[in-house]
């Protein structure tokens, strides 16, 4: 009998799910950003094309990766090279990195200013699947999978001393891709669960301004920072079922400051109402569940991490990000997925984006 024809698989959905995420990140960063630009730069559209050039010279980055064969980088050499990477490049923002709004996370190179520790997400993503699924086999005992988060631990410190949201992120990059391959489940959500107790710790008894945090969390009504977390709530009470419509936000104007970042989805449930932040949040459960299928599918257990990987950094951070604007969480600084301005979170999140749809052109059906 004759054997079928295996045909290659892509993608379309998931790709165009992002599409969706970035034209709309660009609509409402123009929204979110116009008055200030004008304010500021005498034009309103500072902030949007300067994030327009960074997404199409990302999206071209994004085609690249996504013809390019993913398992080439199933390499001992690419993925100690992409943790030398990291640590490089962390080490090197602690040294001579720029402070902004007294945060030292940025480094500037040839007058652009890059995050590194956003590109740490991918490399970390990179070095753990394929250590994980070469040694898949040797990791039986809860000794075996904790040695493998302690070696992500020096990558994570040097992030959580300016950046505690960043360090969650990749904090849970790292637990959910050793707690996939480990075998000893219950081991690993105890750990998990006194790592979270150290952490509560931490911000109880390490820097003033940590635990100050949780103070505008509990009442932000009553604390002289929390003005910004008050201001969100309003935007967000405001907009009702519907919203106000595309651009008719109040609290843009000046009242949440620099709004097309971190706090733009309070101007989104402001201006397209309950029936926009619903939307948005189905979008990216659309993108991270069309993610986590090609998982499933991966040829091999190297591309499945990966994806796995990209799935949850776009999950947790997109969680974190809306639970600290809607106060469900205390205040700290990630940008929202796609939408929020920032060249480096963009850059990084389609890089990824390639990489998993490059997964996918590797499924046979």
């Amino acid at each position: 009998m004759a054997k079928k024809r295996q045909k290659s698989y892509f993608d379309y959905p998931m790709l165009f799910i992002v599409f969706i995420l970035v034209g709309f990140g660009l609509v409402m960063i123009y929204s979110t950003s116009a008055y200030t630009s004008t304010v500021k730069f005498g034009n309103t559209t500072h902030w949007l094309l300067r994030q327009a050039m960074i997404a199409a010279g990302s999206l071209v980055m994004m085609f690249f990766i996504m013809m390019f064969d993913y398992r080439m980088l199933k390499k001992k050499v690419v993925a100690i090279g992409c943790y030398a990477a990291s640590a490089g490049s962390l080490i090197l923002v602690l040294a001579l990195g720029a402070v902004t709004k007294g945060s030292k996370r940025w480094i500037s190179i040839a007058g652009i200013q890059l995050q590194p520790s956003e590109f740490a997400k991918v490399f970390l993503i990179i070095f753990l699947a394929y250590y994980l699924s070469v040694n898949s086999h040797k990791i039986r005992t809860f000794r075996d999978a904790i040695e493998w988060v302690l070696k992500c631990a020096p990558i994570i410190g040097l992030v959580i001393v300016e950046n505690l949201s960043t360090a969650i992120v990749l904090s849970a990059i790292t637990g959910i891709l050793v707690f996939v391959i480990s075998p000893c489940t219950k081991q690993l959500i105890a750990f998990a669960l006194s790592i979270v107790a150290a952490g509560a710790a931490y911000i109880n008894f390490g820097p003033g301004y940590r635990m100050e945090r949780i103070e505008i969390w509990l009442h932000p009504e009553n604390h002289e920072k929390g003005l910004q977390t008050m201001q969100a709530l309003y935007a967000i009470g405001s907009g009702g079922i519907f919203g106000k419509g595309l651009g008719q936000s109040m609290q843009k104007m000046g009242f949440i400051p620099e709004s097309h970042n971190d706090m733009i989805f309070s101007i989104v449930c402001e201006e397209l109402g309950l029936f926009g932040a619903i939307a948005v949040i189905a979008a990216f459960v659309l993108l991270i569940w069309r993610i986590l299928i090609i998982a499933m599918n991966a040829p091999d257990l190297f591309g499945s991490l990966i994806a796995i990987g990209v799935a949850v950094h776009v999950g947790v951070q997109m969680i974190i990000n809306i639970g600290v604007v809607t106060n469900l969480l205390p205040p700290t600084g990630i940008p929202l997925p796609f939408i929020s301005y920032g060249g480096s979170s963009l850059m990084a999140l389609l890089m990824e984006m390639g990489l998993v749809l490059s997964i996918s052109r590797q499924i046979k059906v």
